[in-house]
């Protein structure tokens, strides 16, 4: 079996939730499975480096602000790869571009072209977990191209396509896909399983539980997405096309 886990800013704010995001790829890794671990820069980060981008200029090139903004994540992939190792798991960290994400040259907001996943199999086959810094990739140049706001999940899905994955896990702080915002609505209600059109139509009104390119990613090349809480264990929301509403058990 081959997972992709994907980790969000929340779920590795701090060494406690980074240790606890390492345990659940370990987890899977113990079992048998190839694990890819996709990570989204630390807590607040993208959001501290574009205030140290408007101290130098209110008018960035849009090249050199991606080279600025994709570090967050880059620093929170070797941080994800270290705490794998100090479990006793052998782990090994990429850039977008090391990890084979080819991307146009529309930079802030580029589009994925290609993924070449002859590096990251190397790492899976060597037994290792994948550290992906998500976000980002490298243009035909080799420049550093960024993926716009919840690019993180987009890299997460088209990896997945790319690696053929049986799941696509998205880490959150919230335990699902709800009709309405839980955290201010109490009586919101989960969906245990959700359309691939459904999600789009909730992305589409303003939820900003999954990005809608990375959904549409996932209902192009039939990637399983399950949205599951990075705090409390239990069942999330699987979106799917409905007419295959389940996952694949795991060994």
């Amino acid at each position: 079996m081959r997972v992709v886990q994907k980790f969000g800013g929340t779920s590795l704010a701090d060494g406690d939730c980074l240790r606890s995001a390492a345990e659940k790829a370990v987890s899977f890794a113990r079992r048998g499975a190839q694990v890819v671990c996709v990570v989204s820069a630390q807590g607040q980060a993208t959001d501290a480096l574009l205030r140290q981008i408007a101290k130098v200029t209110q008018s960035p090139d849009p090249r050199e602000a991606d080279c600025v903004l994709a570090a967050g994540e880059q620093i929170s992939a070797g941080l994800m790869a270290m705490a794998i190792q100090s479990l006793g798991c052998p782990a090994v960290s990429f850039t977008g571009g090391q990890a084979g994400i080819r991307t146009d040259c529309n930079y802030t907001d580029a589009c994925i072209l290609h993924v070449d996943t002859a590096n990251i199999l190397r790492a899976l086959e060597a037994g290792k977990i994948a550290v992906v810094a998500g976000f980002q990739g490298a243009d035909e140049t080799g420049s550093i191209t960024t993926l716009g706001r919840g690019g993180s999940d987009t890299t997460a899905v088209a990896l997945a396509a790319a690696l053929k994955a049986d799941r696509c896990m998205i880490y959150t702080d919230v335990d699902g896909v709800y009709d309405r915002d839980p955290r201010r609505f109490p009586d919101a209600k989960k969906f245990p399983v959700i359309s691939y059109e459904d999600m789009l139509t909730l992305a589409q009104s303003g939820a900003q539980v999954l990005q809608k390119r990375c959904v549409e990613l996932g209902r192009r090349f039939c990637v399983p997405i399950e949205v599951l809480s990075a705090f409390c264990p239990g069942e999330g929301t699987l979106v799917t096309d409905t007419r295959k509403s389940f996952l694949p058990k795991l060994p």
